[in-house]
């Protein structure tokens, strides 16, 4: 009875990783009480063929408070059953856990060494809920739970833990995690770090800059305009290549030889053929896109690799009064878990902001009347910007080389692929922001 509750119920999660599949099997794997009326469970997912897991947090109540009507699940007998991530008054385990580093039934609770943990506020989870959930304690800390399960150390916790010891700028300080065993590895299931309570989301400063130009006369340029975001362009800039030297300084680092790199542009090109034969609108940009991927295989020396961020955007950073701060260095949760943690050139994160840039430009010309008259504005804004993160990353210690600016374009070029694919597939109407990165363009 539970089993098929939670079939219904878990392919309406916007976490859940496989929506427009059908669910073959689900089977508990796990359950264990956590305290009276609270039990974890590890549910597995079986979908043509293929298993993923996902962790669950599940309340029993005799009587369901409208406060919760949102996260019932179902009923059985006269017992409800709910996702108690978002009740306040069972969440608390997870502070107290961590504070007194307990064991429950196979959970381990751990906390930072030196830190203290104040277990008395209440919970709270952030609405912008996507592959993972994140409660909110008061003011002080952010507890993120990965409701997909990869057994082994979760790439944030092992980046984040080991910045911190190096006493790195720009991240969100570390508190503690919670681990289990899974497939004999251990494997994170939460991790908290410090909450950013008086920062600024840099998607939401960036569109409020995009917002001001828009609405300035058209002669005004864009440094002229009010709300310029060139300044904190540049010092993001300077951040990154900060949080690339500190990562370089943390783990291993390599170098990939000439014929590797050979092969990553030959793996582009092999997305792109894909790309081109699922949206044909991309078609026309493809001697565009093979020639910065040709400028790769001519390069004749090896390139750096070393641990990155790996999912890097605007949405990943957050300013604070004093400076910015990077988040969320888990990499893209649909990747498997040994490709997250790869080597790999530092200009991918480059890329990933560059792109970035050009998606806040052009986000709010999706379906505008005046999309037209507007795009040269657009265009402005992202290439000051762009310019200006540049340039930050280069005060800051980042080497952009001319070899390196032709990978860097590759990167460009294949995140630019990827998302066009995506909003194909997701968005059509937004698929003119990353066509618009195979015109010609001087930053």
């Amino acid at each position: 009875m539970l089993d098929e509750l939670l079939a219904a119920w878990i392919s309406r999660q916007r976490w859940f990783g496989g929506k427009g599949r059908p669910i073959d099997e689900l089977s508990i794997e796990s359950d264990v009480e956590l305290t009276p009326g609270l039990r974890h469970l590890v549910v597995a997912v079986w979908q043509e063929g293929s298993r993923d897991r996902y962790q669950l947090l599940l309340g029993e109540r005799a009587e369901l408070p409208d406060r919760l009507g949102h996260a019932l699940i179902g009923t059985v007998g006269d017992t409800y059953l709910y996702d108690a991530v978002h009740d306040s008054d069972l969440t608390g385990w997870l502070l107290d856990g961590m504070a007194e580093e307990e064991t429950r039934n196979g959970l381990r609770m751990r906390h930072m060494p030196g830190v203290s943990i104040d277990t008395s506020p209440r919970s709270l989870v952030l609405g912008a809920e996507q592959s993972n959930t994140s409660l909110v304690y008061g003011d002080a800390y952010i507890c993120k739970l990965f409701r997909r399960l990869i057994p082994g150390v979760n790439p944030e916790l092992e980046i984040v833990t080991a910045l911190a010891a190096r006493d790195a700028p720009h991240i969100a300080q570390p508190y503690g995690w919670i681990e289990v065993d899974l497939d004999g590895t251990d494997t994170t299931l939460a991790f908290m770090q410090e909450f950013l309570s008086n920062a600024n989301d840099g998607w939401d400063l960036a569109l409020a800059s995009v917002r001001d130009l828009y609405a300035s006369l058209p002669e005004v340029p864009a440094a002229e305009a009010g709300g310029d975001f060139a300044a904190e362009s540049l010092r993001l800039g300077g951040a990154t290549a900060r949080v690339h030297q500190e990562l370089a300084g943390a783990f291993p680092t390599d170098v990939i030889e000439v014929h590797e790199v050979k092969r990553m542009a030959e793996g582009f090109r092999r997305r792109l053929g894909r790309a081109v034969a699922e949206v044909p609108e991309l078609r026309e940009h493809v001697s565009v896109i093979e020639q910065a991927y040709h400028q790769v295989e001519l390069l004749t020396s090896a390139v750096p690799v070393q641990r990155v961020h790996g999912d890097y955007h605007l949405g990943q950073v957050m300013r604070t009064p004093t400076d910015w701060v990077v988040l969320d260095f888990e990499g893209e949760p649909g990747q498997p878990l040994g490709e997250r943690r790869a080597l790999s050139s530092p200009l991918r994160d480059v890329a990933g902001m560059l792109r970035s840039f050009d998606y806040a430009a052009r986000h709010l010309l999706a379906g505008h009347a005046q999309a037209a008259e507007l795009e040269p504005r657009a265009q402005e804004w992202a290439d000051r910007n762009r310019a200006a993160f540049l340039e930050g990353y280069a005060e800051g210690g980042g080497v952009i080389t001319r070899a390196d600016a032709a990978l860097l374009r590759a990167f460009e070029m294949s995140k630019a692929v990827y998302e066009v694919v995506y909003e194909a597939r997701n968005r059509p109407t937004w698929i003119t922001i990353p066509l618009a990165a195979f015109r010609p363009r001087t930053v």
